[in-house]
């Protein structure tokens, strides 16, 4: 997915805006893009393919007209050609002519050119242009308009039972983990040493990419690169975005959501915890390292993991070869993470504690071979990986999917990417997108990067929309059920546990990759943390670890629905988080 990620928060309406000519003109625009050529060309060929013998019948002008005006949709632009050259409607018989007492009066004419001279110029403003095109501009417009009849039938679905066919094709398990820790605690490097030992990268690769590092001064960087593709990740050396990957074991298929560790990007890590069954909290052992992260990211991820609904947590207390792999700072490092995940609300059950090297690759797949580590005897950090089991899934509830990615593929120009977080789809399924409350169909889908019929609760999948305009679909918005839609609201109640002082004030609101500015309109009520009683009504403040029933106001419409998780952020920290009532 992450060749996609320059696609995430794409602004369609940017792009209209920034184009305010008049008239077409032949000295400007005519020049197709790299990419759009490449995506003409296949787009032709396939065409052609589809009308076999009838497509001799259309030129290859009126082809790519049909295709840049469908956005390169193979099946549409096919249907169009088809009711217009190949098989067109029989033409209507000739009307009675009117009686000269019905012909225009010299004013209405007037009105009648002025009307057609606005409706070019608007044509002008709100439609890209072509790349080549006929004639005059007005046999230009009448082609427009005969383009938007939409002949083109519903992607049919196979209407299998999604819950039996997954029931039947079984096999192992699915698991998403997220990676999180303070910035520089080396988590990046981490699972890049994690993908090669299992071999889901090549020794010829991580030569590449040091052989790259060593040019910007970063040479240390090379494992890391593995999941930090974009430029800016590399530069900075930092994550910035989810980077995600994928590696089989022999019981579980694992997709690695690595969260960035730095807190202006805390948005981010949140969107990752939002999709992990469980986290590895990587932990700098280094002196003075670990102390650092204890007072900065490393204790806020823990209390967000937690309030995004994780219980099971790996800490991973990595880099302990440049403390000569000492037992005592690997129980001292132990003890002191343990206080805090159990103050968070961790059970100690659900917690292990696993001692790495990264950058070595010391107890990651293997046992390490160094004798200074021989006293632990405990499991490696795959293993304790394949021990951890997988949220329970959703299956049988109305469809929910948060869109992580939107984007533009040769497929569709609208392709969505996301986590199901409840229910099932097929292809052929119609969906409703909230809060655009716009229509779609699942044309088709992709699995694990396989095209595939059909998708449950907890997989991450591909889906290519069709009959949706790109600028009702955003990173954020939820995919639901037509029948059973997820209410679009700017107003709801929610029972809060408040990490800071809170009162009524404005802050942003959290839901995976949703982020939006709300505002705490009212506190109702503070309540007992074991019984959930009322102990006050109406107070002014919240203090922290406490708990408090809120209303929240927002400044637009969100999907939210009873039993989602919230965290509320304001000036750059976590203030609360709890679950929408």
């Amino acid at each position: 997915m992450s060749r996609h990620q320059a696609y995430r928060n794409y602004d369609y309406e940017n792009d209209l805006d920034e184009y305010e000519g008049g008239e077409y003109s032949d000295d400007d625009g005519d020049e197709l893009s790299p990419e759009d050529r490449a995506q003409m060309t296949a787009g032709t060929s396939q065409v052609r393919l589809v009308l076999g013998n009838d497509s001799s019948k259309v030129t290859t002008k009126q082809i790519e007209e049909a295709l840049w005006h469908y956005y390169y949709d193979v099946d549409r632009s096919v249907a169009y050609l088809t009711s217009k050259y190949i098989s067109p409607k029989p033409a209507k018989p000739p009307t009675q002519k009117k009686n000269k007492s019905r012909e225009p009066s010299p004013d209405d004419v007037v009105l009648t050119a002025q009307s057609k001279a606005s409706n070019k110029k608007l044509a002008a403003r709100t439609h890209k242009k072509k790349p080549s095109l006929e004639g005059k501009d007005g046999d230009n417009i009448a082609g427009m308009k005969a383009m938007r009849v939409d002949d083109t039938p519903l992607p049919k679905s196979k209407n299998f039972d999604v819950i039996s066919e997954f029931e039947k094709a079984r096999g192992k398990k699915n698991a998403s983990f997220v990676v999180v820790g303070h910035v520089d605690a080396g988590k990046s490097t981490l699972m890049g040493r994690l993908l090669l030992d299992l071999g889901e990268v090549d020794q010829r690769t991580i030569q590449k990419y040091r052989k790259e590092a060593e040019r910007i001064g970063k040479s240390s960087f090379a494992l890391a690169w593995v999941l930090d593709q974009r430029s800016e990740e590399r530069s900075r050396g930092v994550t910035i975005d989810i980077a995600t990957n994928k590696f089989d074991t022999d019981s579980t298929s694992f997709t690695i959501l690595d969260a960035p560790g730095h807190q202006d990007f805390i948005p981010n890590m949140i969107a990752g915890a939002s999709q992990a069954d469980f986290a590895i909290l990587v932990v700098d052992a280094a002196r003075g390292a670990f102390e650092a992260g204890l007072k900065g990211q490393t204790r806020e991820h823990s209390l967000l993991l937690r309030s995004m609904g994780v219980s099971r947590i790996i800490v991973a207390i990595n880099k302990l070869d440049t403390v000569s792999w000492s037992q005592e700072r690997f129980d001292e490092i132990s003890q002191q993470v343990s206080g805090f995940l159990s103050s968070t609300g961790f059970q100690p059950k659900n917690i292990s504690y696993v001692p790495v090297s990264g950058l070595h690759g010391d107890n990651l797949v293997s046992k390490s071979s160094n004798p200074a580590a021989s006293w632990y005897s405990g499991n490696t950090l795959i293993a304790e990986l394949e021990s951890s089991e997988p949220m329970t899934r959703a299956l049988t509830k109305p469809l929910r999917m948060t869109i992580s990615e939107v984007f533009r593929s040769p497929q569709s120009p609208v392709t969505i990417s996301g986590r199901i977080d409840a229910g099932s789809l097929q292809a052929g399924d119609a969906v409703l997108v909230q809060p655009s409350g716009e229509k779609a169909y699942i044309k088709s889908l992709e699995l694990d990067s396989e095209p595939a019929d059909w998708g449950v609760a907890g997989q991450n999948v591909v889906i290519h929309l069709s009959y949706i305009d790109p600028i009702h679909v955003r990173v954020g918005d939820i995919v639901c059920d037509p029948k059973e839609p997820i209410a679009s609201i700017d107003t709801f109640t929610v029972k809060v546990l408040a990490f800071d002082i809170i009162m009524p004030m404005q802050m942003d609101v959290h839901r995976g990759r949703l982020h939006a500015a709300g505002q705490i309109t009212e506190i109702s009520a503070l309540l007992d943390k074991v019984k959930g009683t009322v102990l006050k009504k109406k107070p002014k403040i919240v203090k922290p670890a406490s708990l408090a029933r809120i209303v929240v106001k927002m400044k637009n419409k969100v999907p939210l629905e009873a039993g989602q998780r919230v965290v509320l952020r304001s000036g750059g920290q976590t203030v609360a988080a709890g679950l929408v009532e």
